[in-house]
């Protein structure tokens, strides 16, 4: 008589190492009773990601998983770039808008997997032939203090006018920083085809962007996390629809 062989648990890793390599699928169990330190994210592939747990402000009995872009390994930023250019390659853009910061190292990443010459970086430092009427405020889960404002670059106008266009970040979580690009770019007449993420992060930003009425994609998906006892979390999301 056989018997199935359970991944054996795995401990959590130094903070310096997460972000940095991609596991064979199977090799972290769901645990039933919570996670601990770390959630294991899955690719479409089955191949996973160790992501640290990271608790939000307030009184502590909520979390998410982390993903930081630009302190993961080429090797993991280069799977992910894979399945976001796999996910919009249906749309056929013409180019790329990339959301800083951490959705510049993606947008770069996939613009040339398609094959184009460039992509389109909105900026958060307000150049002195920026215009206003070309500004949104922002505000993020990372940045809950907000105070800092969108901004495209006018000069890359003809580059996007009439032309099929994807929005690439690195994650969406509340949906309010994907609200502000959106709305930014509605201002210069500018309808993408569908916003292209990293890791769609819980649940809640469905609500935020519904009124946007575009399709929202991501490489992986992690749920937001409630607190069991000291060392384990249990989703706190239901599962998408």
């Amino acid at each position: 008589m056989s018997t199935t062989q359970q991944p054996s648990p795995q401990p959590p890793l130094a903070p310096h190492e997460y972000w940095q390599g991609v596991s064979p699928p199977g090799t972290f169990a769901t645990p039933s009773a919570g996670y601990s330190g770390f959630y294991p994210a899955e690719l479409p592939d089955g191949r996973q990601l160790q992501l640290p747990i990271r608790v939000l402000p307030g009184d502590g009995t909520a979390a998410v998983a982390s993903l930081i872009l630009n302190q993961a390994s080429f090797a993991l930023e280069d799977a992910l770039s894979a399945v976001v250019a796999d996910l919009i390659s249906p749309f056929a853009p013409d180019i790329v808008i990339g959301v800083p910061t951490l959705g510049l190292p993606l947008a770069n990443n996939v613009a040339r997997r398609l094959g184009h010459s460039r992509m389109v970086a909105l900026g958060t430092s307000r150049k002195f032939w920026y215009r206003d009427e070309l500004g949104e405020p922002l505000a993020s889960i990372t940045s809950p203090g907000g105070g800092k404002t969108i901004y495209l670059d006018p000069r890359m106008l003809p580059l996007l006018e009439g032309r099929r266009i994807i929005v690439i970040d690195d994650v969406v979580s509340t949906g309010s920083s994907m609200a502000a690009v959106l709305r930014l770019l509605a201002k210069a007449g500018i309808a993408p085809l569908a916003v292209a993420v990293a890791m769609l992060q819980g649940d809640s930003w469905r609500d935020r962007l519904a009124p946007f009425e575009v399709p929202v994609l991501g490489a992986i998906a992690s749920p937001r996390l409630h607190r069991v006892d000291d060392n384990r979390w249990l989703p706190a999301d239901p599962p998408p629809p």
